[in-house]
């Protein structure tokens, strides 16, 4: 199991969340509230934590190559959601 994370400084976490779940939703399974949310693709599971500062990312994917590939369309979309902030690129942290 390859695993990443990422923390995202923002007063709007909850909101990037919910957005980013409901886009999601239309394609694959996903689950959320306000302040937890997890998408299921194909390529790894993100699961994703919002408070009032800050929304924390993380990946799980079965090897490097398909969590490589999950953190780009999640990277993609909160970007691109978030394009008002520039907030990327993001910083990732493999997990060992």
């Amino acid at each position: 199991m390859s695993s990443s994370q990422t923390t995202i400084a923002t007063e709007k976490a909850s909101r990037y969340l919910q957005q980013l779940c409901k886009h999601f939703a239309h394609k694959i399974p996903v689950s959320f509230t306000p302040h937890e949310g997890e998408c299921q693709f194909v390529c790894g599971t993100a699961r994703l934590d919002a408070n009032d500062t800050e929304l924390r990312i993380k990946v799980e994917s079965p090897d490097d190559a398909q969590r490589a590939q999950t953190q780009q369309v999640i990277e993609s979309h909160v970007l691109r959601f978030a394009f008002r902030e520039e907030l990327g690129p993001l910083n990732w942290s493999v997990a060992a």
